[in-house]
């Protein structure tokens, strides 16, 4: 099932969260139990060549690849679709030019621009031939908008209007920086919560899937009670160190029980 699928039958996506861009650690993060992987180009450390490679052990192990491009690089927004992503999140949408920018990018005519070229994307799905690839590409691929600031919140509905954008993503502690006017970051600050599930209630309201960065696993229920449906967490930094401290937790205390 494919991740546009998932989420319009309103299941819960977990996505991992890659900043290493080493085709070798992403094969091991997309062997975990998530049911996909994000390449993060915008403060992890992918780039155009490490996308190109990490997508291949994403799609061979099944699981639903989003790249995540740095801001204002909707160019790589249609790389990154070319490269075989089934999705893209864009970071600092803040207008609905930004919006409309984004789109174009996404989508092939008549409702973006997207140029034409699945050089690698094509053969790695393997599916129908280059009339139907074309045919299905703009209902298959996702455009997720990040609202990260106070004036994409006043924009919101007019992103959600635009044609091609498929879905919000919510930025926490950028949102949380933004409400405090740079004075904390803390993406799980009650003062935001009540704006949260606003944003999430308005993107479903008009018909857009809602997703969401989790820092906190315990607050997750809450974000899918708002609405949110896809829920990232787990970067190569964080799993590497819980699953230290618990095989230490573990082997300390057998040691100390002897």
């Amino acid at each position: 099932m494919s991740l546009k699928q998932r989420l319009e039958s309103d299941a819960v996506v977990f996505t991992s969260w890659s900043g290493v861009p080493d085709a070798l650690t992403v094969e091991i993060m997309a062997a975990q139990g998530f049911d996909a992987v994000t390449l993060d180009m915008q403060h992890g450390g992918h780039n155009e060549d490490s996308v190109l490679r990490c997508l291949v052990p994403v799609l061979s192990a099944g699981k639903a690849a989003i790249v995540r491009v740095p801001v204002g690089r909707f160019d790589m927004a249609s790389r990154a679709l070319d490269f075989g992503a089934e999705a893209v999140i864009a970071p600092m949408i803040n207008s609905v030019g930004d919006a409309r920018a984004f789109a174009a990018a996404m989508k092939y005519p008549p409702l973006g621009g997207r140029s034409w070229g699945p050089t690698y994307a094509f053969p790695r799905h393997g599916q129908g031939d280059h009339q139907q690839w074309l045919r299905t590409s703009n209902e298959r691929t996702l455009s997720f908008a990040m609202i990260e600031t106070r004036e994409a919140l006043d924009a919101l509905d007019g992103i959600l209007a635009t044609p091609g954008i498929d879905a919000i993503f919510l930025g926490p502690g950028d949102f949380s920086i933004a409400w405090t006017e740079g004075r904390q970051v803390d993406s799980t600050l009650e003062a935001i919560m009540e704006t949260v599930a606003s944003v999430a209630k308005r993107a479903r309201a008009a018909g857009k899937h809602a997703g969401i960065y989790v820092t906190d696993p315990a607050i997750a229920g809450r974000f899918v009670d708002m609405g949110y449906r896809l829920l990232a967490t787990g970067s190569e930094h964080q799993l590497i160190a819980q699953g230290a401290a618990g095989l230490l937790s573990s082997l300390k205390q057998s040691v100390g029980s002897r």
